[in-house]
C-alpha cells in the first residue's frame, strides 16, 4: 500500500509540474542566481574601492 501512495504522489507531482511549466511563465532559476551573484560581486568590488 505504501508503494502505491509514493508512486501516486510522484506521478501527480510530475504531471502537475509539467502542466505548470507549459502553461505559466516559470522563472529561469539559473538567470536569477546569475543576476544575484553578479550584483553581489559588483557590491563587493565597490566596497573594496571605497575602502582604498
Amino acid at each position: 500500500m505504501a508503494i502505491i501512495k509514493r508512486c501516486f504522489s510522484f506521478t501527480t507531482g510530475t504531471l502537475f509540474g509539467a502542466y505548470i511549466a507549459q502553461n505559466y511563465s516559470v522563472p529561469n532559476v539559473g538567470k536569477l542566481f546569475g543576476f544575484f551573484f553578479g550584483t553581489a560581486k559588483q557590491s563587493k568590488s565597490r566596497a573594496e574601492n571605497l575602502q582604498e
